[in-house]
């Protein structure tokens, strides 16, 4: 059986053209909402509604969203008659902030990645879906089925202190999808960056 790809949510807002935010769908938008693992930090995505795909992305960061926590006013309520007090769990919400990275395209040859900064402005309310395994697979491949990792500058620049750790737990999820010279490649890649990261954290 292959692989599903997970609902998560849907856009609400941009930071940037290459930076958009997501809120995640709870128990009281769908019967069975994604677990905490399937929208983890590093976590790929892609941004697509019925009648096209936008973007591929990852998940860099998130935040919590409680209004209750502004209203200090005192409790008044009991557990005995809770049920006259407003449900404002519902209120709260999780969103995800996604660094968009390239597209997938479907040719004769099967899907590949486009890699690099989208052109196209994605729509409020597009649905954001959790990529499968074969489609973090594809879109690490090129038109020729060559292995590739072209947004790695991209990402140490947008996404500011959260860089080096999303790097790497990047290259720690794709690294183990090749073999041979393509692994070691990445896996060079991957001992880079931690140097690269201990050497800064010493200045």
């Amino acid at each position: 059986m292959s692989e599903q790809a997970i609902y998560l949510g849907h856009i609400v807002k941009s930071n940037a053209h290459c930076d958009y935010v997501a809120q995640l769908v709870d128990r009281l938008d769908v019967p069975h909402p994604p677990a905490p693992e399937d929208y983890g930090f590093g976590r790929f995505v892609k941004l697509e509604d019925e009648q096209r795909h936008w973007a591929v992305g990852v998940i860099y960061n998130s935040q919590l969203l409680n209004p209750q926590f502004h209203q200090l006013s005192p409790r008044l309520t009991s557990s005995a008659d809770t049920f006259l007090s407003p449900d404002l769990v519902s209120e709260t919400r999780t969103l995800l902030w996604i660094a968009l990275i390239g597209h997938l395209v479907t040719g004769a040859g099967g899907t590949y990645g486009q890699q690099g900064m989208p052109t196209l402005v994605v729509p409020v309310n597009t649905p954001v879906w959790q990529l499968t395994t074969a489609e973090v697979l594809a879109f690490h491949r090129n038109a020729e089925g060559q292995a590739q990792f072209r947004y790695y500058a991209h990402l140490l620049r947008s996404t500011g202190n959260y860089a080096a750790p999303l790097l790497a737990q990047i290259l720690e999820t794709i690294t183990p999808l090749f073999t041979g010279t393509e692994q070691r490649s990445l896996e060079i890649i991957s001992k880079e960056l931690a140097w690269r990261h201990t050497l800064g954290s010493l200045r």
